[in-house]
């Protein structure tokens, strides 16, 4: 019995902690620019990776993709101009900005926060 309550607890625990760190909905529209930076449509910082080097394909999967959450194309949204939609190693569709995929970061906790800008000995970039 308590071995089922504490396994019970532990997963609304990871239930929560992910729910935290959940990618915001797909969008039909590309993010928008705000103070000279790109957002998503709550404000959140949006990101590039320089390990995304071939142009169009995203290398930030599994433990990435939860830390780095991708911007998510919805059904509809079409390419125009310098954005365009890719298709994750996941299946799903995600915003690039001139052939770059990009992304939130989880720890980032307030419209206008940029904690990610530099991660990873300067691998990640505010998307400008």
């Amino acid at each position: 019995m308590l071995k089922s309550m504490l396994s019970a607890a532990a997963l609304l625990a990871v239930l929560a902690a992910g729910a935290a760190f959940a990618a915001e909905p797909a969008t039909t529209s590309p993010p928008m620019m705000k103070d000279g930076m790109f957002v998503t449509a709550k404000g959140m910082t949006l990101y590039t990776f320089d390990k995304d080097a071939t142009p169009g394909k995203s290398v930030c999967n599994g433990q990435c993709a939860t830390n780095w959450p991708p911007a998510l194309a919805g059904d509809g949204a079409k390419a125009a101009g310098d954005w365009t939609i890719i298709t994750r190693d996941d299946g799903l569709k995600q915003w690039a900005y001139k052939g770059k995929p990009l992304y939130a970061f989880a720890k980032d906790t307030k419209a206008g926060d940029k904690t990610g800008d530099g991660f990873l000995n300067g691998a990640w970039h505010v998307a400008k």
